[in-house]
């Protein structure tokens, strides 16, 4: 339970505002300076904090970003990794998944692909805690809806 300073030290929320910005290239045109701009948030402190963090990554990678700002034109934000759809169409080398998933498949990803983004997406803060088995089914889950087939190894 937060202790009465807790409280009283607590900035109040003007909104929680989500992005994908690609990797390393946020600047202030659309679509953040308008999302950000209408809270008043300073927006090169944005691009400078976001490009600093998500250097590491390859550009244009799209990154999904969600940022609380403060009634006091202060902000923080937190930033995700690129979603497992994105991962699987890189890793099955396609532009989209399957027009019929079930019926017709768009590719063919190995077991070691999925294992490599379930160690990617454990990184993320609400996957930190689960079983990367648990995280392994849900990216098998998400490549059956695609259309793309999961094999043991690539013959």
């Amino acid at each position: 339970m937060a202790t009465l300073k807790e409280i009283l030290t607590r900035r109040p929320v003007a909104a929680t505002i989500r992005l994908t910005v690609p990797a390393g290239s946020a600047r202030p045109a659309p679509p953040v300076g308008p999302a950000l701009g209408q809270y008043r948030l300073n927006l090169m402190a944005f691009c400078k904090d976001f490009n600093a963090r998500t250097q590491k990554y390859k550009p244009d990678t799209p990154m999904a970003v969600t940022i609380t700002a403060f009634k006091d034109n202060t902000f923080e934000f937190i930033v995700k990794s690129p979603s497992v759809s994105w991962y699987l169409k890189k890793a099955a080398g396609v532009q989209s998944g399957s027009s019929r998933p079930g019926h017709a498949a768009a590719s063919t990803v190995t077991l070691k692909h999925v294992y490599e983004i379930a160690k990617v997406k454990q990184s993320d803060p609400y996957c930190e805690y689960m079983p990367l088995e648990s995280i392994c089914k849900s990216i098998i889950g998400t490549a059956n809806t695609m259309g793309i087939k999961v094999v043991k190894d690539l013959d």
